[in-house]
């Protein structure tokens, strides 16, 4: 072992951390090593007891447990790669999973060139995530708080005519009476978890717009900001969980990343394409989905626009107009074709991350 190469699968979970051997140039099955405890001593430990090798590059699957393996072990000079869990390949007639296999297959398709990496963030922009996915956990709670306001006042036939959850609609259900003190109470408790969500929402927006500033991807941010739809929260959604965007040759292979590009099945005689793929980041391609109903109006620079457009370069600025005039002109012409509102909208995201990753080409360049 003291000249050669290894190739160290890791299948980690919570409290353990299997561990599978794979030497290059050797055909002969993946060694299993053993179980170790997912603490960094250990860790360290491992790496003093296979040091012997010429090299040594370890892999690991993208999962709950994070980056901090990846970082203790590069922390300590080690080669390692996180492994993309969708791009794995599999055996589709291998029914059996588990720990120890999951190691050796890592193992043997890292010798093999086979794996997929996945971006690790640093750890400044991991903080950014946590906080973007903490204000969308947050708003899914307030959609919820709604929902179950609604559904109680729907079923004792209290019925709203208006625009719900305006200023006038809140202001109508604060007014509601019930006779029993029990639905009047559970009304309260309704609208008291609704005002919790709501000011977590607001709290959590105003700590990303003050920390943006402090954040390494600020210029990248605020430059997204040019773009029409795309405010302080979508830009840094976008910055924090894709990262480097210039990593990505064409603007068509960060469409594919994020699952925006429809499914194709070509074989043979038959040619056809169905639904977007869905793979990748969820969380940007559901935000950018909001993003592109803004394109539904005509092109136009509104002074909020332009406020957000002063301190942009020209490039920039002219990627904005580009943008407007492309998008809100697809979305028309896709309209009078009588398709679909959701696909029109979806059409309008695929293209709209293809000027994001143009004005970060112009960000990277200056």
């Amino acid at each position: 072992m003291k000249h050669s190469t290894l190739f160290v699968g890791l299948d980690e979970s919570k409290q353990t951390i299997e561990v599978a051997v794979a030497e290059a140039g050797d055909a002969r099955e993946v060694r299993r090593y053993g179980s170790i405890p997912n603490t960094p001593a250990a860790l360290r430990r491992l790496v003093s007891r296979l040091c012997a090798a010429k090299s040594l590059h370890f892999v690991y699957e993208a999962g709950p447990c994070g980056y901090e393996t990846y970082r203790q072990l590069t922390a300590l000079g080690m080669d390692c790669v996180v492994a993309a869990p969708s791009k794995i390949p599999r055996k589709p007639g291998n029914r059996i999973k588990n720990d120890r296999r999951d190691a050796e297959t890592l193992a043997r398709l890292h010798r093999a060139g086979e794996l997929t990496a996945v971006w690790v963030p640093d750890k400044d922009t991991e903080a950014m995530r946590d906080l973007t996915r903490a204000r969308e956990d947050a708003k899914y709670a307030e959609t919820r708080a709604k929902q179950r306001l609604g559904a109680f006042l729907l079923r004792h036939g209290r019925r709203h005519s208006g625009y719900p959850w305006t200023y006038k609609h809140l202001k109508w259900i604060r007014e509601q009476l019930f006779d029993h003190p029990s639905q009047q109470i559970c009304l309260d408790e309704y609208l008291q978890a609704l005002a919790e969500a709501t000011g977590r929402v607001k709290r959590l927006e105003q700590q990303i717009e003050q920390l943006v500033p402090c954040w390494s991807q600020a210029r990248l941010v605020q430059a997204l900001k040019a773009l029409r739809g795309v405010k302080t929260l979508t830009a840094a959604t976008v910055a924090a969980e894709l990262g480097d965007l210039t990593r990505f040759q064409r603007a068509r292979d960060l469409m594919g990343f994020v699952g925006l590009v429809p499914s194709l099945n070509d074989s043979g005689q038959r040619h056809s394409s169905g639904r977007i793929t869905k793979t990748g980041n969820m969380h940007v391609r559901r935000i950018l989905t909001e993003c592109s109903w803004a394109y539904r109006f005509p092109a136009r620079r509104t002074p909020d626009l332009m406020r957000r457009l002063k301190s942009q370069p020209e490039a920039v600025q002219q990627i904005s107009w580009k943008a407007q005039l492309r998008l809100c002109g697809r979305y028309r012409k896709m309209r009078t074709r009588g398709m679909p509102q959701q696909k029109v909208i979806t059409a309008v995201a695929r293209e709209l991350i293809g000027f994001i990753w143009a004005t970060a080409q112009e960000v990277s360049a200056n």
